[in-house]
């Protein structure tokens, strides 16, 4: 018999009934799962599919591990990379990459896939799955870019932004790239996890597909290109997938070239079932990493001021907005898994408040997945603060300092998730 916690009159709800679970959908401002409001603290855990296989990165007894951590922790929602693009010889990448060359596929990567997914749904949790991604970690624009004609890519940590903004900027007008990514989009979709017996787009485990992780034009005069594309990508989905959702994996208006406008068209598109956004404090330079202290208080002004603005534009399009990305690092900028994280606490403290209020009232600020879940990982910082080949993975892709944005298993901050999630089951209590 199935197990309830539920605010009444549009609020909040949980099944503890693993094999109940459906579809997550949306209803006007809602996340809907089971009939019932569906309200999330979830996590980022890009790097799910990779321990999920059998080969070079694969850990299934840390895939197990972390998955029933997390559940226990109350985290039930996952957003997670289906994989990069190789060849597996480039600087700052991901590695193994899924698709080492244009529609060729690393068949033990999607075992891995197909793996983490049955995990999942024995853990009644449910994944995002972005399925490209405009930075360099993973490949990305610049692989397709590289793959078809435009040159070798100007890393950034070799060249500079500029320059690569300005090569990556290429992709919404390179129609064979843009070909190339429809095509991974249907040979992904069209796939049946081996274990299950389930074709994706019929698997529960699965709540929405993501265009990119950080979709950007990169430039203004590229915005009606980008728009575009958005909508063609969120259409050819849609049309191959009716039983998921489907959102853009937008930074909000940062990465729309800060245009609330151009944010507001291309979640607008009847293709498009929700909102996201992103919040970097320090990327965004909110913060001084020297006094991380002394200016968190205006971080999180800042911070509020941008999900204001952000679910004003949910509200009026009357459809679910989720912060899916927001990290802080450690006191001291430290990448010690010993240091304190006294200031990320209170950070994410702010933006659980307003997920716990949205629930309360019945609003549109249905989720956060925060960055990101490094569970047991220990990073090896003998050579350097970067990743390299045969080290843990964690929550900090390659071309980031390995600890500087993680959640390991025993940060305060896993105890901070499992405190909020508490207190909104307490609310379905009253």
């Amino acid at each position: 018999m199935n197990k309830f916690l539920i605010l009444f009159a549009g609020l909040l709800f949980f099944s503890t009934d693993s094999d109940a679970q459906e579809f997550v959908q949306v209803n006007g401002k809602h996340f809907v799962l089971e009939g019932k409001p569906y309200y999330y603290i979830g996590a980022n855990y890009w790097y799910g599919a990779i321990l999920g296989s059998k080969g070079e990165g694969g850990n299934r007894k840390r895939l197990r591990q972390e998955l029933k951590m997390m559940k226990e922790k109350g985290i039930n929602n996952l957003r997670v990379l289906v994989g990069a693009e190789g060849p597996d010889n480039q600087p700052y990448r991901v590695t193994p990459a899924l698709q080492t060359a244009p529609g060729v596929y690393n068949d033990t990567l999607l075992d891995g896939l197909d793996y983490l997914l049955k995990e999942m749904k024995k853990h009644d949790m449910t994944a995002v799955l972005f399925l490209h991604n405009s930075w360099e970690w993973s490949g990305g624009y610049a692989q397709y870019l590289n793959w078809h004609g435009h040159g070798d890519i100007p890393y950034p940590q070799v060249h500079s932004w500029d320059k690569f903004q300005a090569f990556v900027r290429k992709f919404q007008q390179c129609d064979p790239c843009k070909a190339q990514f429809a095509g991974h989009v249907r040979f992904i979709l069209g796939r049946t996890n081996r274990y299950t017996g389930k074709k994706y787009v019929d698997d529960p485990a699965i709540m929405a597909w993501e265009v990119a992780n950080e979709p950007r034009p990169f430039s203004k005069s590229n915005l009606p290109a980008f728009e575009t594309w958005i909508s063609e990508t969120a259409a050819l989905i849609k049309s191959l997938d009716s039983n998921h959702l489907v959102t853009t994996g937008s930074e909000g208006s940062v990465g729309c070239e800060d245009n609330m406008d151009v944010f507001e068209r291309i979640h607008a598109d009847r293709n498009v079932d929700y909102l996201t956004m992103h919040i970097w404090p320090k990327n965004w330079q909110w913060i001084d990493i020297s006094d991380i202290p002394g200016t968190l208080e205006s971080a999180i002004k800042k911070t509020n001021t941008y999900i204001d603005q952000h679910v004003a534009v949910a509200q009026r399009l009357m459809k679910p907005i989720v912060l899916e990305e927001f990290g802080l690092p450690r006191d001291g900028h430290s990448f010690d898994l010993t240091a304190p994280t006294t200031s990320r606490d209170q950070y994410f403290k702010n933006a659980f408040e307003q997920i716990l209020a949205h629930a309360k009232l019945g609003e549109v600020l249905a989720g956060c997945n925060f960055w990101a879940f490094g569970g047991t990982a220990q990073p090896n910082h003998t050579e350097g603060p970067y990743w390299k080949k045969g080290a843990d993975l964690t929550g900090d892709p390659p071309q980031e300092e390995q600890g500087l944005n993680s959640v390991f298993q025993n940060d305060t901050t896993v105890e901070l998730v499992r405190a909020y999630v508490e207190q909104i089951r307490a609310v379905g209590k009253k």
